[in-house]
């Protein structure tokens, strides 16, 4: 909104300065502090709302028994994410972009199916929440609008006259493109939506690892963003030109100042947590960002934390049924998954887990930045 308001400002009367607002940087940044004060002053009357209303989380039993004591944080604070996020996305981004439409899009959507999980959970006292079925057919039908309107757009994936709408490119191989064909494509472009929301919400487990991973993982995200939609530099990386994809920028700066602002109520000891309400929006976001840049195999890299969440996740239950119908009994390869959990119970203390898994995560977004670069 601002975009269009300082833009018709400039034409008219031409202050000095007045160019500034048409940077795509100067937005950006623009975007995270507008998001990261909005956050940090929604925080506390949010948090207050949800305890007046005894949105507490629930102990879980499948956790550490210590996570016990947590019983009564206040829970569905995402809304604190999706609110700081989406304010200044829609203040400071062209929203007659449909790179920027899409990702707002899959955020909402995939944030209601989240809140609507721990609607049930907490406010219904439905112990499961939302059925898993219906989750996963909800990041399904997420997935297939991106996929779809990828399809239909023929001029938004044009990379020096070659449609590259069912392509993808691959990391560390300099002139590797990937070409699914369309229905591949879209399978492909619901796994990864679908399985990025999951990996996110799985690794939110401790005080302050989901959302500071995430706020780690959003840098280069954004950094690939903004390449990807720079004409010059596009062609100095060697990767495709997406004509208006450096307008996520604005997006992911805005969600790097929302978490901030969110973690410093979500630290340890937690005074709130995000729930489902924000992580599936959070990692649906990432899933359909890395989509729209064309980056998808990077994804392992750039959010190796909530990959690693996930497959600890899968080799668990994975081995546990193998082993149950080999040996007659289910055995288990950590201790207890996601593996934060099994950190957990060989001593670590939840700081140190956190800490050490913010270092992975800077670790793997260096990583992430130099696939430009090392093929």
């Amino acid at each position: 909104m601002f975009y269009y308001l300082f833009n018709w400002i400039n034409r008219a009367f031409n202050p000095p300065g007045g160019d500034l607002f048409r940077y795509l940087t100067f937005r950006s940044a623009l975007a995270a502090m507008t998001a990261l004060g909005l956050s940090l002053w929604s925080g506390p009357k949010i948090i207050a709302r949800l305890k007046q209303l005894q949105i507490g989380e629930q102990g879980k039993v499948e956790a550490p028994k210590q996570h016990l004591a947590k019983a009564g944080t206040p829970t569905m604070g995402g809304l604190i994410i999706l609110i700081s996020l989406l304010v200044p996305t829609l203040l400071w981004a062209d929203l007659g972009n449909l790179f920027i439409l899409l990702v707002i899009i899959a955020t909402i959507l995939l944030g209601g199916v989240g809140f609507l999980d721990d609607y049930l959970k907490v406010i219904k006292k439905k112990k499961k929440g939302l059925i898993g079925r219906y989750k996963l057919a909800g990041q399904v039908w997420v997935g297939l609008l991106i996929a779809l309107t990828i399809l239909w757009e023929p001029n938004l994936f044009k990379y020096a006259g070659v449609d590259i709408r069912t392509a993808t490119t691959v990391p560390f191989f300099k002139n590797l493109v990937f070409e699914f064909g369309p229905i591949l494509y879209v399978l492909f472009v619901i796994f990864i939506v679908t399985a990025t929301s999951n990996a996110v919400n799985l690794t939110d487990g401790l005080d302050g690892l989901s959302a500071g991973t995430v706020a780690i993982a959003f840098i280069p995200i954004g950094a690939i963003a903004y390449f990807s939609g720079n004409l010059q530099l596009s062609d100095y990386l060697n990767i495709p030109y997406l004509r208006g994809a450096g307008e996520l920028t604005v997006f992911c700066s805005a969600l790097v100042g929302a978490v901030l602002g969110f973690l410093w109520y979500n630290a340890y000891p937690a005074e709130v947590f995000m729930g489902d309400t924000g992580s599936l929006a959070l990692g649906g976001a990432m899933g359909t960002l890395m989509v729209l840049c064309k980056k998808e195999f990077v994804l392992p890299i750039v959010g190796g934390i909530f990959f690693l969440e996930s497959i600890s996740v899968l080799l668990q239950t994975g081995y546990f049924k193998f082993s149950r119908k080999m040996y007659g009994d289910g055995r288990r390869i950590f201790r207890m998954a996601p593996i934060h959990h099994h950190f957990e119970l060989l001593g670590w203390k939840e700081s140190k887990i956190v800490t050490r898994a913010y270092i992975a995560a800077i670790i793997l977004a260096i990583l992430a930045l130099t696939t430009f670069k090392v093929r």
